[in-house]
């Protein structure tokens, strides 16, 4: 009987292969189309000033016209060459101001034909905003007067853009810095028909340099000149009234600085030698100190090029790093130094020391502050008080101090010392306001600091604001949001005196808006009306589900019914599971549940909500933490928690009546791509999968992975047993597998899918494999996107919706 069975299964899996599809673009049924193609609500912009808004407008996606135009990937960067901007810029095509007591906004007049905006800076006035125009043959710098509402083109389209936003504002507001394209530019090589000259060699002396799989490389010589020549810019000091002034001969900038006061300019120059095995950004660098009219100050570092790190998640490189402005100084630069040599296997009690210098930096560096982990940051207030943090992955550790910035001699005040995955403990984040020199210090009242946090809790979700006394460290919580049919999200403080914050809130059907809510008398003043454009879902029953895993940890999802679903009748119902899979080093954390049933019903690009009107229950963001306590790692045990983690979901939904638990797909997106192949190789529990943009043969990234910092030669059971390629002989689950041609994600280069896929199929395992044209890790053309929910929605109807009951008996019989 049981040869019977496998012979059928034979037949089954067989009678669908076909080698290879030629197939157009397709859309998915009328359902999922319309929730797809809708208009997208702007994006909020705030002054300051808490006064007035712009509303920054686009299409929700790209064109696959677009994504087809040329592309140089270089470095680690993917350039247009012909317009001398990043490829996969996002590009706005209107905009509009609305002051929050105007009930419309207004139009801007003089916007150039169509648009694609990007680059946006505001003066330091706040009254003009820099934006950047790309045309068919280069970048333009166009002036927004806001007063005016009208903008207006400030230079021909010359800007580089290749190295990211070319436009930094003089403290008068009357000028610009600009990264321009120099006279120098010479043609670039076109390394599809350009002969060689010699082979690419790389060289290893012995050292180790444990580097993650990188993509977009420079590959050989050729690569080497483009780079060069579509990295290198001059600086261009631009006048409002049109005055041009070189203020830096050509170079490769990759970073411009002003300080506070506007007196001097930080610049970042990277040079040879460059690598084939590291990006850009750790290429050779200078640093390099001017005054606002170009003399030069003072070289203040030289980074070398930086292609060997000891090994580990918390390593860094040695010497000056992190180099930036105090915020609340005319002119004090800031830098950091490891004291561990920036190897986290080291014993040392402090990991790292911040040092200052103030203009004109010729007298010697102050030490500032130690940090116990590695350093994560500074919030500046005044002469006398700053906050610090640091962080350490291995532990999921971070800390917070206070220090007194003039006194390095006294002991900085630890006021959080706390695993950051425990979402429940997050004190919050400290609130900002914009000092005279336009930069974001510390709001400091009478001594007392605020902190706005997300307010996650057993009960539930309750953003919160609390006053601390920084000297004796009582706090005192001066609102908590009381919304439980809401969600209201605290943006930020526009004046913290005044008790004035900018909060967005939405329900499930209730698309997100912005107001003003005022702590004196808890009122809400809201400044914008965006309706919800996804009506046909909006009476979808939503929850979030708290359920246990066997072991007793507890786990949340989101569930979904589908659209018109009788509560009461209780038909039995397909699923769709959609997770990512999470590491933590304590239960404690992982148990914690993070999902709102509040928020608003988005369905996104890549969301399974769409499926609700096909008629399937759907399970989206399930928890499938990974844990490993004490000295065990979480991927020691991966496999084993993954299909507890799945099974924990369906026994979860299954119990409440919804679903047919035979009918049940699987699905996620790169790392959750990678557990669904997973949870086919090893488990029983679904009827198929979905899996886009993964990895599945994890020795081809053998230097780490995702939280992985253990290399294969030291783990290599590890990384074997977590591989589906490695198991894909056990795989008899239809899989549908969807990649990007042009991946950009580390790890998840296309050849992860296309490998997998050909062991499938060498395997007689029913799958799929579709690679989308141009696209990178995230799909942006719309006619890709709707080809992927079709793909989705046919795999889902064929092995889930009408999956047949022999056939499940078929598959279980294989894999007893």
């Amino acid at each position: 009987m049981k040869k019977l069975h496998l012979l059928g299964a034979f037949f089954l899996l067989t009678a669908t292969l076909v080698a290879q599809v030629n197939l157009d673009y397709q859309k998915p049924p009328k359902e999922i189309l319309e929730l797809v193609d809708v208009p997208r609500a702007p994006a909020v912009v705030m002054n300051n000033q808490g006064d007035t808004m712009l509303l920054l407008y686009r299409d929700s996606y790209k064109t696959i016209a677009e994504l087809s135009e040329e592309e140089l990937r270089l470095g680690g960067l993917r350039i247009n060459p012909k317009t001398n901007i990043g490829s996969r810029t996002t590009y706005y095509n209107d905009v509009k101001i609305k002051g929050v007591d105007e009930m419309d906004a207004r139009n801007i007049s003089g916007l150039p034909e169509n648009p694609k905006l990007s680059n946006f800076s505001w003066s330091p006035d706040e009254r003009k905003m820099a934006l950047t125009n790309t045309t068919d043959t280069g970048v333009e710098v166009w002036i927004l007067d806001l007063e005016k509402a009208s903008v207006s083109k400030l230079t021909e389209p010359t800007l580089n853009a290749n190295m990211g936003n070319p436009i930094s504002w003089f403290k008068d507001g009357k000028s610009l810095l600009l990264n321009m394209l120099p006279a120098t530019r010479q043609e670039l090589i076109n390394t599809a028909e350009a002969v060689p000259t010699g082979p690419t060699i790389s060289t290893s002396d012995g050292s180790k340099a444990q580097n993650r799989t990188y993509q977009d490389l420079l590959q050989n010589p050729n690569d080497v000149a483009n780079f060069e020549q579509l990295a290198t810019s001059v600086l261009v000091k631009k006048d409002l009234d049109g005055t041009s002034t070189i203020w830096h001969t050509a170079d490769m900038f990759t970073n411009v600085s002003f300080s506070p006061d506007g007196e001097y300019v930080m610049v970042t120059s990277i040079h040879k030698p460059f690598s084939y095995i590291v990006p850009y950004y750790r290429f050779p660098e200078t640093v390099t100190v001017y005054k606002k009219d170009g003399t030069q100050v003072k070289v203040v570092n030289e980074v070398p090029l930086i292609e060997e790190l000891p090994q580990g998640f918390m390593a860094t490189q040695t010497g000056k790093r992190s180099l930036n402005w105090r915020a609340d100084t005319p002119a004090t630069l800031v830098w950091v130094e490891a004291l561990d040599n920036g190897d986290p296997e080291v014993d040392v009690p402090y990991r790292d020391q911040v040092f200052m210098q103030e203009a004109p930096f010729t007298s010697p560096a102050k030490p500032v502050v130690k940090t116990i982990g590695r350093y994560a940051g500074i919030t500046w207030g005044n002469d006398s008080t700053a906050i610090a943090y640091d962080r350490w992955w291995n532990t999921r550790n971070t800390k917070t101090y206070t220090f007194n910035p003039a006194d390095a001699s006294a002991e900085p005040v630890l006021i959080s010392d706390r695993n950051y995955q425990d979402t429940y403990s997050d004190p919050g984040n400290f609130v900002t306001h914009e000092n005279e020199y336009g930069r974001s210090v510390l709001t400091l009242i009478d001594g007392n600091a605020y902190l706005i946090g997300d307010g996650f809790s057993e009960r539930g979700q309750f953003p919160f604001i609390d006053k601390v006394n920084l000297a004796t460290q009582e706090k005192e919580r001066i609102y908590e949001s009381a919304y439980t049919d809401k969600l209201e999200n605290l943006q930020e403080a526009l004046d913290m005196e005044a008790g004035k914050i900018l909060v967005r809130i939405e329900a499930p059907t209730e698309y997100p808006n912005y107001y003003i809510r005022d702590l004196n008398d808890n009122s809400l003043k809201q400044i914008t009306r965006f309706e919800n454009p996804f009506k046909s879902i909006q009476d979808v029953h939503k929850e979030v589900i708290k359920y246990k895993r066997d072991d007793g940890l507890e786990l949340s999802g989101t569930l979904y019914l589908p659209v018109g679903y009788d509560m009461e009748k209780k038909e039995k119902k397909p699923m769709l599971l959609w997770a990512y899979p999470t590491e933590y080093k304590d239960k404690n954390s992982a148990g914690q549940t993070t999902s709102n049933p509040n928020e608003f019903t988005y369905p996104y690009y890549g969301s399974m909500v769409y499926w609700v009107t096909r008629g399937y229950v759907v399970l989206d963001d399930a928890s499938f933490p990974i844990v490993g306590e004490g000295d065990t790692e979480p991927n020691d045990s991966f496999i084993k928690q993954l299909v507890a983690n799945g099974k924990a979901a369906i026994d979860a939904v299954d119990e409440l009546g919804y679903i047919d638990r035979n009918k049940v797909a699987v699905g996620g997106h790169s790392y959750g791509a990678f557990m669904t192949a997973n949870l086919l190789s090893h488990s029983d529990l679904f009827a198929a999968g979905i899996a886009r943009s993964g990895a599945y043969n994890r020795t081809l990234t053998p230097f780490g992975f995702q939280s992985e910092e253990r290399n294969y030669w030291e783990a290599p059971e590890i990384y074997y047993e977590m591989s589906p390629f490695m198991h894909a002989d056990t795989m008899k689950t239809p899989l549908l597998l969807i990649h990007g041609v042009a991946d950009n994600n580390s790890g998840t280069y296309p050849l992860q899918s296309e490998r997998y896929f050909n062991a499938l199929k060498g395997l007689g395992a029913t799958a799929r494999l579709v690679m989308l044209p141009k696209e990178s890790h995230g799909y942006a053309a719309k006619e890709s996107i709707l080809h992927m929910l079709w793909e989705q929605d046919q795999w889902l109807e064929q092995y889930v919706k009408n999956r047949e009951v022999n056939e499940i008996k078929q598959t279980e019989e294989i894999k007893k």
